[in-house]
């Protein structure tokens, strides 16, 4: 599997449309004998005297027989994805016309391309780099606009040009401290200690809200696990039908309906937001509803936020306070959002002085709700409160956004290196030592954009990527 990877002398050819019958399917074609290859099966024109990035007509053929009428994309080198002569063949998108026209470019001298391939040489070739290349996969797998727009941006090179910049000035520096080894006996300094140390602050200014970013890039990809939590009949159900704008579960006076956990996705301004609905948190002899109120806890665990909802018309402040503790001591990472459901089964004066003693014992964020009634004001406020709550002080805008956790490992790793570099100089070691931590932040940086890489981390990135891409 490694030398098919690396051996950029083949030509690799497979199908890049999804599997199925669809109106268009497309073969993908790239190698040195991509246009030789193709023209043994082409019945129009020499694709070799052809001009790149034009379109043409005409019909695969084997011997006599017409197998399909296309159009071929033709791609010289090296203004192609890969950089290497590629040609794109539009067919009839039936799975048999498509496999046989790829049996026919195998039989003529192409190869079958590993998954990832494609993109594997343009990363290779230095079209991409190993960071851009990874966005490619993202975006093939984007399921909002959220997720396609951070996918575009690294593709584009917002990550990676952060980086190189970064590893630029650093290098600058590593240099000069291994030209003070070759001068070992002479005791000489050519790297001013005090400007890598400030170069080393900017750095790390730099990549804190990047790698502090992981966290709000994480939700954007995997989404956000959100737990509803409260006693029974507080209104849990009430508000997930609420959000999801249907009856998805039952809603009753009676207490301890919900014995097991109810879960929703719903996509808030390009987030997805995966909803939890769980047993009413309370004291019961019942084995069953027992058994869901101990997956109800467990879910707070598990969750990034945590919707406490609590009845205005008969819950104490006491009460909820001691909910409220309890939660925190479950999970003490979360986002807790604090509902007031109800609030026209009380007047207003109640409703108030509730509110601001909430306010005053440090609940300042409580928003109040009809979850059987909410109007779309209310709910509207609800949703930005939600999103915000993820994307609140964590990432700026224009900022670069980290969704990747092997980015997030190296940028990691690199920053502790630094801080190293930094007791280091603090600490007056020799040329030597500060020479292999600084190495060592150099390589951390480097393996975000693949400059510092293994075979083994390249198969495994590029052999999640779909065949023909």
């Amino acid at each position: 599997m490694l030398h098919n990877f690396y051996n950029s002398d083949d030509t690799i050819a497979a199908i890049a449309t999804a599997e199925g019958i669809s109106a268009i399917g497309v073969i993908r074609i790239s190698g040195k004998d991509a246009f030789a290859i193709c023209n043994k099966i082409y019945k129009n024109k020499d694709l070799t005297q052809l001009q790149s990035h034009t379109i043409h007509y005409g019909f695969i053929t084997e011997g006599d027989e017409v197998i399909d009428e296309v159009m071929m994309s033709i791609f010289q080198s090296p203004r192609s994805f890969t950089t290497e002569d590629s040609i794109e063949i539009s067919a009839h998108g039936s799975p048999y016309i498509l496999s046989r026209i790829l049996q026919l470019l195998v039989n003529n001298g192409a190869r079958l391309a590993q998954p990832g391939e494609f993109t594997m040489r343009a990363f290779m070739h230095g079209r991409l780099d190993l960071a851009q290349a990874e966005a490619v996969g993202d975006l093939i797998a984007a399921q909002n606009k959220v997720q396609a727009e951070v996918a575009i941006k690294q593709i584009r090179g917002g990550l990676s040009e952060d980086i190189k910049l970064l590893r630029e000035q650093l290098l600058n520096f590593a240099s000069l401290i291994e030209l003070e080894l070759d001068f070992g006996e002479e005791d000489v300094e050519f790297a001013d200690r005090s400007q890598l140390n400030q170069l080393i602050e900017q750095i790390l200014q730099h990549i804190d809200p990047i790698i502090q970013s992981f966290k709000y890039g994480n939700a954007i990809k995997n989404g956000i696990p959100v737990a509803i939590i409260g006693r029974p009949n507080a209104g849990k159900s009430s508000l997930l039908n609420l959000l999801l704008n249907e009856d998805r579960a039952i809603v009753s006076d009676i207490a301890g309906t919900t014995r097991d956990t109810i879960e929703e996705v719903l996509n808030i301004e390009g987030l997805p937001f995966r909803f939890i609905d769980t047993a009413g948190i309370r004291t019961t002899q019942d084995a069953i509803e027992t058994i869901g109120i101990e997956k109800a806890l467990k879910k707070i665990e598990e969750a990034q936020v945590v919707i406490y909802i609590f009845d205005m018309s008969n819950t104490s402040v006491e009460e909820i306070n001691s909910d409220l503790e309890m939660i925190k001591a479950k999970n003490n990472q979360i986002h807790l959002m604090v509902l007031a459901n109800k609030t026209d089964l009380i007047n207003e004066a109640v409703k108030t002085n509730l509110l601001n003693t909430l306010n005053h014992i440090g609940y300042t964020d409580t928003l109040s709700i009809q979850a059987n009634k909410a109007g779309e004001n209310e709910l509207v406020f609800l949703k930005s409160a939600l999103h915000d709550s993820i994307k609140k002080g964590i990432v700026s805008e224009g900022q670069t956004i980290l969704t990747n956790l092997r980015h997030y490992i190296a940028l990691s790793e690199a920053r502790e290196a630094l801080q190293i570099v930094v007791e280091d100089l603090n600490g007056r070691l020799t040329s030597d030592m500060l020479a292999l931590d600084i190495k060592r932040a150099l390589n951390a940086l480097g393996e975000v954009t693949g400059e510092i890489s293994s075979q083994e981390i390249l198969i495994n990135i590029f052999g999640k990527f779909c065949i023909g891409k």
